[in-house]
């Protein structure tokens, strides 16, 4: 009725007015269960192992999967994986985790649609092309009557190996661990988590301020101020990638040393920082009830009227 491939007319969702119920189709093998197996009648990747998913919620809707005895299988999560090959990571979505169901099987259909890739049966093996080039990405074979992915593709997360280093001090694992906090580095040692080959407390690294710093720390100049108004700090910025809705593009900002207040001028050019600074000066004056003293700029063109008052 809908021209699909796998069901029967009476199962047909166009037949029942719905949309069609998780469904699975298996034959018991004698084969381990890590492995996925490729199923054509399959509407969904189903899984009986949850630790296989990466990300997994609790399933929530009141479907069952209906398996090819006709039972209904309860459906516990659902979540997401990948499986590996050394020439693509491919992408299983909406995995249904059922306790109940025997072996881990990939919807061939869905599998295809999600990762534009499409499958080639053979009598004994098979192989997953992209549907574009046509290159081999996957092969597997078939085992007692089924198709089986190979296992090193079938592992949802890529393994790592370690191995002890024999000799390494402090610093060096400090480094090595990305530069941790003496606190969780002690606990590391303590509970026997790396060795070291010297008890000498980790020295100043350099690196770990820089890191955490939003800026770098200015010097000092060793010059202090006592009062408001002894000595302004200025500049400009601009132009502006775009003109605000008044027309204006740079902004001049003063910056009194003593309070840390700060004072911000929209311009529309540069030409104007003399004429707001002569706003600013009678604006602040009045308000302290003392005069400028001192004024500390780049002293660029904009700012060369300034000299003959500082």
């Amino acid at each position: 009725m809908c021209s699909g491939f796998g069901h029967t007319a009476p199962h047909c969702s166009q037949f029942h007015g719905s949309s069609p119920q998780p469904s699975a189709h298996l034959a018991i093998g004698n084969i381990s269960i890590a492995t996925w197996f490729p199923d054509t009648d399959a509407n969904q990747h189903v899984t009986p192992d949850l630790g296989t998913l990466t990300d997994s919620a609790p399933y929530l809707g009141n479907d069952y999967l209906h398996v090819g005895d006709g039972k209904g299988l309860d459906i516990s999560h659902i979540g997401h994986t990948k499986l590996h090959s050394p020439k693509r990571m491919f992408t299983l979505s909406n995995v249904l985790h059922v306790p109940h169901i025997t072996k881990p099987l990939l919807s061939v259909q869905k599998f295809c649609r999600d990762n534009h890739v499409y499958f080639e049966f053979h009598a004994s093996t098979f192989h997953v092309k992209d549907l574009v080039t046509k290159e081999v990405l996957l092969s597997g074979q078939s085992h007692d009557g089924l198709y089986v992915l190979p296992e090193s593709s079938s592992t949802s997360v890529p393994q790592a190996f370690w191995s002890p280093c024999i000799s390494a001090n402090a610093d060096l694992w400090h480094r090595r661990l990305g530069h941790p906090t003496p606190c969780i580095f002690n606990l590391l040692v303590s509970s026997n988590k790396i060795v070291c080959n010297s008890r000498r407390s980790l020295t100043q690294c350099q690196a770990c301020p820089l890191g955490k710093s939003s800026r770098l720390s200015l010097r000092p100049t060793g010059h202090k101020t006592s009062a408001p108004l002894e000595l302004i700090f200025s500049d400009i910025w601009g132009p502006a990638p775009m003109f605000s809705s008044d027309g204006f593009c740079y902004f001049v900002i003063f910056v009194d040393a003593h309070t840390k207040h700060i004072w911000y001028y929209p311009l529309i050019a540069k030409f104007d920082v003399f004429s707001t600074f002569q706003r600013f000066q009678t604006l602040v004056e009045c308000q302290f009830s003392l005069k400028i003293k001192s004024v500390q700029t780049d002293w660029g063109g904009e700012y060369c009227k300034l000299n003959k008052f500082f």
